[in-house]
């Protein structure tokens, strides 16, 4: 590992980065090729999740930096642990999943309090499943290598030229008034 202990702005700001990105291009990629547009319409989910030209939902990019913001706050404080071992992406995917995908306090679809609580079809959460922990699983590698090495230039350019595509592209559809 090339730093002991990285800085909070280090892994915080890494975060908001690599949070905003895995979770555009997974998403991308789950609207496409899980059909999200037919799932969406279905009546029980309609009623419960904005259409995809929402102005929210257009808007949904944008909110992810303060959503790696506060993933960022959690894997600081946990630090040591994270970033410190070799296995930390696995232990940080673990916390993840556990945590914020299975367990949620509330009946969130795919965690276990929505299986059991909500009417939500078990196959359409199982679907979104797939999205859910393949983001979660690439922003705890990504976050990973990227603080763990932060010797590797290369990465960070990739990384923050997408991050900033994401956000421009995004508020340029917005402001154009197509969808993002």
């Amino acid at each position: 590992m090339e730093t002991a202990r990285p800085s909070f702005l280090t892994v915080v700001g890494k975060t908001i980065v690599v949070h905003t990105v895995t979770y555009f291009i997974v998403g991308v990629l789950a609207f496409s090729l899980l059909d999200y547009t037919a799932r969406f319409a279905a009546p029980l989910v309609s009623s419960l999740m904005r259409p995809f030209d929402d102005p929210l939902v257009r808007l949904g990019p944008l909110f992810q930096p303060l959503r790696g913001l506060l993933f960022g706050v959690v894997f600081y404080l946990l630090r040591d642990v994270l970033f410190a071992k070799s296995n930390g992406w696995l232990i940080t995917w673990v916390v993840l999943a556990f945590l914020g995908i299975f367990s949620t306090f509330g009946p969130a679809s795919g965690s276990i309090e929505g299986m059991v609580f909500t009417r939500l079809p078990i196959e359409g959460q199982l679907v979104g499943l797939i999205e859910i922990l393949v983001q979660s699983l690439l922003l705890s590698v990504v976050t990973f290598y990227w603080v763990r090495y932060p010797g590797k230039r290369w990465v960070s350019w990739v990384l923050v030229a997408l991050f900033l595509s994401i956000v421009l592209l995004t508020t340029l559809g917005i402001l154009m008034g197509g969808n993002a």
